[in-house]
């Protein structure tokens, strides 16, 4: 049984290995070209493309996995959302700090909801015919400027929320259990961002939903 995880992203892929590792599940990197609908919903944008990638499935009893996720951005009114990885290719980054660098304030709380963001993820997982939706989302802020190092995307310039001991994000300002102490995504190891991930939410919410193991 292997779940062929359609995507021409490798970092996906290794966050995804990460997670299902522990279950013993291999995962694989599709790669179809499928059509972008013109949508603003992230779960409609994954439905249209797994149905688009289902008949080329290399072995019918094989899992086909699609993820989309997005940067929401509250001051650029969700920008760029759906179209985060048009918007890397064109503006990168350091577009969206452009955007930005007008928001900011001496006082760190102020300064953290002005620039307050989220990751979502939507997961969809296709098996023996049934197709299961979850969701992840992982709050924080853009920082004012990007971290190189680990991670890909927009992980340079994204700051998490802290979280509480249940795995809850706490406010701007409130220091949690967990916690990258100001650190964006692109300064931490993938091991570490898997306790913030969004992408790992969506994952382990298909895990609760749907009996992968069975």
């Amino acid at each position: 049984m292997t779940i062929w995880f359609m995507t021409t992203n490798q970092g996906k892929v290794d966050e995804a290995r990460e997670h299902f590792s522990k279950f013993g599940i291999p995962v694989r990197q599709f790669e179809f070209e499928a059509s972008e609908p013109q949508s603003k919903d992230l779960e409609i944008v994954a439905l249209s493309k797994i149905e688009q990638a289902l008949p080329h499935l290399p072995n019918e009893k094989d899992m086909l996995l699609v993820e989309d996720a997005g940067l929401f951005v509250s001051a650029l009114n969700d920008f760029p959302g759906v179209y985060s990885s048009y918007v890397l290719e064109t503006l990168g980054t350091h577009g969206i700090l452009k955007l930005m660098e007008h928001l900011h304030s001496e006082d760190p709380i102020r300064d953290g909801n002005l620039r307050k963001a989220e990751f979502r993820a939507v997961a969809v997982l296709y098996k023996d015919g049934q197709t299961i939706v979850a969701e992840g989302v992982c709050p924080g802020r853009i920082a004012h400027k990007p971290t190189e190092g680990e991670g890909f995307g927009f992980d340079p310039i994204f700051i998490p929320s802290d979280l509480d001991e249940l795995g809850n994000a706490l406010p701007v300002g409130e220091i949690g259990v967990k916690s990258t102490h100001g650190t964006p995504f692109g300064g931490i190891s993938l091991e570490e961002k898997q306790l913030f991930s969004h992408r790992r939410r969506a994952l382990s919410s298909l895990l609760e939903h749907f009996d992968i193991l069975g």
